[in-house]
This record gives structure tokens, C-alpha cells and sequence, in this order.
């Protein structure tokens, strides 16, 4: 389990009160998952949620839900793009998910690129591994989750959120 610090368990508990427009949901698409996070532009923070199952169509209920529980003023999906910026087999899917969340909730969406996000993820776990912050066996979702995380906290830190047209 992730311990928090007193600075960080403040802005959790600013978050979990789901403040109108400075609320918004991070995703992280996969083929098998979707990362999933919430963050407040207030802030500039995010922190993960459980993923959400992505098979042959993903799992819009559980989307919903988180919808539904956070209000969020808008939702951020990683566009998976090569290093020199290149769309993969990936990008396709990511762009496809972002308008269906946009049609199916009415809310809107934004692109950011998610260079190297899953494997920052993936050395921000293995850190919190060694240092003794998670002291279990990373999961599945975990990745995915933390990744999520992350798009959305560089999306709020580049101040997308001040964007007025979606993506």
C-alpha cells in the first residue's frame, strides 16, 4: 500500500470532494485495460483509480460510473504516438475511445501525448517498491492506473485545462 504524506492526504481529501470545474479523469487506453485517474486542476495533482477492463469494447458501465461519481469538467485520454511523434497501431483505438466519450457522455475530451508514460509508470512503481511506499506485489492494474496519473498531471501541468476547444 501507497503511504501518503500529510501534504498529499490534503490534496486527496480536495479531490474526493469532487470540486466543480477543476475536476477531470485520466485514461490511459489499452488493449486489455484502461488506466484510469482523477486530478484537480486546482492543485495540479492526480492520483489513480482502478482500471477499467478494455475487451472487445470497454467496460462503459464502470466508465460511467466514474463519470457519474467524479462530475468531471472534462476527461484526458493518452494518445499513444512513437518517439518521433508518429501514430502506432494504438493510436487509432486511443482516438476512437476519446470520441466515444465525448459522444456518449457529452463531455469533453481532450488528446495529450503520452510519450513514455507506461514505462515511467513502471520505474515510478519499481521505486516505490524498493523504498518500502508499496509494500505488496504490483498488480496488473496498477500500470495502468499510475499511467493514467501521469498523462493527466502533465496535461494540468502544461495547463490544458485552461483550453476552451477540445481536441
Amino acid at each position: 500500500m501507497l503511504r501518503m504524506g500529510p501534504l498529499h492526504a490534503a490534496r486527496v481529501a480536495i479531490m474526493s470532494a469532487g470540486s466543480k470545474g477543476t475536476t477531470y479523469l485520466g485514461f490511459d487506453y489499452g488493449a486489455k485495460r484502461i488506466g484510469l485517474a482523477v486530478g484537480d486542476a486546482l492543485t495540479g495533482s492526480a492520483r489513480p483509480l482502478p482500471a477499467v477492463v478494455n475487451g472487445r469494447q470497454p467496460d462503459w458501465d464502470a466508465l460511467a460510473k466514474a463519470l457519474k461519481e467524479w462530475h468531471p469538467a472534462g476527461c484526458v485520454v493518452g494518445l499513444p504516438v512513437d518517439l518521433d511523434g508518429k501514430d502506432q497501431a494504438v493510436t487509432g483505438h486511443a482516438r476512437g475511445f476519446a470520441e466515444q466519450l465525448r459522444q456518449r457522455y457529452g463531455v469533453p475530451v481532450y488528446l495529450c501525448d503520452e510519450r513514455l508514460s507506461s514505462r515511467a509508470a513502471d520505474d515510478e512503481l519499481r521505486n516505490a517498491r524498493a523504498d518500502g511506499r508499496l509494500n505488496r506485489r504490483v498488480r496488473k492494474g496498477d500500470r495502468d492506473g499510475v499511467a493514467a496519473r501521469l498523462i493527466l498531471e502533465q496535461w494540468l501541468a502544461e495547463g490544458g485545462h485552461r483550453t476552451t476547444t477540445t481536441n
